[in-house]
């Protein structure tokens, strides 16, 4: 998104100059003239620049709708939207890296199918309790019309073949808890680096504008960067640990593996 909405220029923002009718801007965004002018009415966007009786909206209300939009989409309610854009720091630089915050890995794009397909899928018969585990353990979200949105088609991908290579299913739900607990911790260890070191330095010198386009780079690349040492390590571990369980199913000593670190 960054990139639609501004360039940066000697340090400074340039905004793209295109400026928007209500009904224009309100298709740009994705939502209907009444929700556009609800949310201005509460705050979160900006008053538009008044030619007469008509008013012209620029690429920063663009940018605080779409945000508006896709953080009421994942389920944060309108006052918490409220909340945390009334704390945004103006400007679509300061947008831009706020998106990427609240979107920092986006996974692949979310699966809908019915019950019968995923059971299919996974060449198992239909079972309705493994689906309502599915969906206890936020991997199946059940919609409307009764079938199923994946929202991170990646990991019901991975977990399919697993279960080809014929690992229990219960024995995946089993481990899926600590897997994620694992997954949130790793992160947790990321995104704290960036807070104490790059983010505390930045907010210490008050936020300069010029800042805000460094503040980005660092985000997008500390994500894959992650990624790769994240996937580095566990090889390593995997490695490790499946050449000890071996030894110890063969009747051997551990303590007799070369060491790898």
């Amino acid at each position: 998104m960054l990139h639609l909405l501004c360039n940066v220029e000697s340090g400074r923002l340039s905004r793209v100059d295109e400026e928007l009718t209500v009904d224009q801007l309100a298709a740009k965004v994705g939502m209907t003239v009444r929700n556009v002018r609800a949310y201005a009415g509460r705050g979160l966007i900006p008053p538009p620049r008044l030619v007469g009786r008509t008013g012209y909206y620029g690429q920063d209300h663009v940018a605080r709708l779409t945000l508006v939009r896709e953080l009421l989409a994942k389920g944060y309610t309108l006052a918490a939207v409220e909340r945390m854009m009334g704390e945004l720091p103006d400007g679509a630089m300061a947008l831009g890296v706020f998106e990427t915050l609240v979107n920092p890995w986006t996974p692949a794009e979310p699966e809908v199918l019915d019950e019968f397909q995923l059971a299919e899928r996974a060449g198992v018969p239909h079972d309705p309790a493994v689906i309502e585990r599915l969906v206890e353990l936020g991997i199946a979200e059940r919609l409307d019309d009764g079938r199923l949105r994946i929202a991170n088609s990646d990991l019901l991908r991975t977990g399919l073949e697993v279960i080809k290579l014929g690992v229990p299913m219960q024995a995946i739900f089993e481990m899926l808890p600590k897997l994620f607990a694992q997954a949130d911790a790793v992160a947790k260890t990321y995104v704290e680096l960036f807070r104490s070191t790059v983010w505390r330095d930045f907010t210490n010198a008050g936020m300069p504008a010029e800042g805000w386009p460094e503040i980005q780079r660092t985000l997008e690349g500390i994500i894959p960067l992650a990624g790769q040492a994240l996937v580095a390590a566990f090889r390593e571990a995997m490695a490790r640990e499946i050449e000890i369980v071996a030894y110890e199913e063969l009747g051997l000593d551990p303590k007799a593996l070369p060491s790898t670190g």
